[in-house]
């Protein structure tokens, strides 16, 4: 990977990680959500190109000293520094595995990082299958001050999450803190119909680990099961959860996931909680099939459903900020199948109020894997377009 060049100017202050993801069912299609407008009083945007010449940004997250770090899907971390400089950061992947849509992907960093100096990241490995195949694993790293080299130091924290070995078709698989401190991990389904709905695998689920040690946290809702594959499991029926997002002055989790060919969902996480996707159809992987079967007892609705044309969301994230006017609370959704960002409104129970595609965005940068808001206030987005064209862009309201 060639060092990148970037064009933000420094102000990339201080950092808190925020996500979020949402619940309720609607049956508003996007058809009604492209042609819904912004609500009145809407804050005029700013984009600014902070990095380009990446391929496939994956995630960004923001340290406390301002920095914005983002992966790319085949490998490699690239730091852009308060003062808008940019570097790439020395890491080991020799072992990465990046086949389709699996690769280097989720990325987060600890909530003690000015402290510990912690990130983690959701990869495809050559060897972490249980046959000794390719795989997926959640790997510890930490970074120098200096921000020149990350070195692991959980390797793997969290194992045995299959992959697609084929394809790398719905690996997943993104990484969140919740309120508490512990660590949410999004899988795939790898496309296999029997994966949502069995407790015995990691794929096509919504995972919570102790972040220092891997383990199951312990209030998980499996924790009984005599297999111990399911412990880390606190949600399943899940196809390819690409978002996940913690609602600021609630606490609740949201999990955004690519559709079949009749919606894309975002789900409010519930421990326990069966999301639906059962393709198991007559043997095969029936992409016909509803996200949501409700001939499952309990089977729980999604907040907003696409419907009908579906757009394929990605990376979710909350706006949180006085600053942000008419934008503040939103829900913005990556949208890959389409192009731009979709905001969602919703109300205290989780219902939507309204939906809308973000006007600036729409239609000029393409695919969008990760909105993600900083602790900086702005909100960064990775584009998805592949063949070196991808960017970071910050996005903020017009002064």
């Amino acid at each position: 990977m060639t060092r990148r060049t970037a064009r933000v100017t420094a102000a990339l202050a201080g950092a808190v990680l925020l996500a979020g993801c949402g619940s309720s069912a609607s049956g508003e299609s996007e058809a009604d959500a492209a042609g819904s407008s912004p609500p009145a009083g809407a804050p005029t945007l700013d984009v600014q190109t902070v990095l380009d010449g990446l391929d496939h940004p994956w995630d960004v997250a923001q340290a406390p000293d301002g920095t914005l770090l983002v992966d790319e899907r085949d490998g490699g971390f690239t730091a852009v520094l308060p003062d808008g400089s940019s570097r790439q950061v020395e890491a080991d992947f020799d072992d990465l595995w990046a086949d389709g849509e699996t690769g280097l992907m989720g990325l987060v960093l600890s909530p003690a990082f000015a402290e510990d100096r912690t990130l983690f990241t959701c990869q495809g490995v050559t060897d972490g299958g249980a046959d000794g195949g390719p795989g997926i694993e959640v790997i510890g790293w930490t970074v120098d001050e200096g921000w020149t080299a990350a070195t692991r130091v959980a390797d793997p924290l969290v194992g045995q999450i299959p992959v697609n070995a084929d394809s790398g078709r719905h690996g997943g698989c993104r990484l969140r803190f919740d309120e508490a401190g512990q660590l949410l991990v999004g899988t795939g389904d790898n496309a296999l119909g029997t994966n949502p709905q069995d407790l015995s695998t990691l794929a096509g689920k919504l995972l919570r680990v102790d972040p220092q040690t891997g383990r199951p946290s312990t209030d998980n809702p499996f924790l009984e099961l005599t297999d111990p594959t399911s412990h880390p499991i606190v949600g399943y029926g899940h196809r390819n959860v690409q978002g996940i997002a913690v609602q600021p002055g609630t606490g609740a989790v949201y999990t955004a996931e690519q559709g079949s060919q009749v919606d894309d969902e975002v789900n409010l996480a519930e421990d326990g909680g069966n999301y639906g996707w059962d393709p198991v159809g007559s043997g095969e992987y029936d992409e016909s099939v509803p996200m949501t079967d409700t001939e499952i007892p309990g089977a729980i609705q999604a907040v907003w459903s696409s419907g009908d044309p579906t757009i394929a969301v990605s990376g979710i994230t909350f706006l949180d900020g006085e600053e942000w006017g008419a934008y503040d609370g939103l829900l913005l959704l990556g949208v890959q199948k389409d192009t731009g960002v979709l905001a969602l409104r919703l109300a205290g129970d989780g219902s939507l109020v309204e939906q809308f595609r973000i006007p600036e965005l729409e239609g000029t940068y393409g695919r969008v894997r990760s909105p993600q808001l900083g602790s900086d206030g702005a909100l960064y987005l990775t584009t998805d377009n592949g063949e070196g064209a991808d960017q970071l862009l910050r996005v903020t309201p017009a002064s």
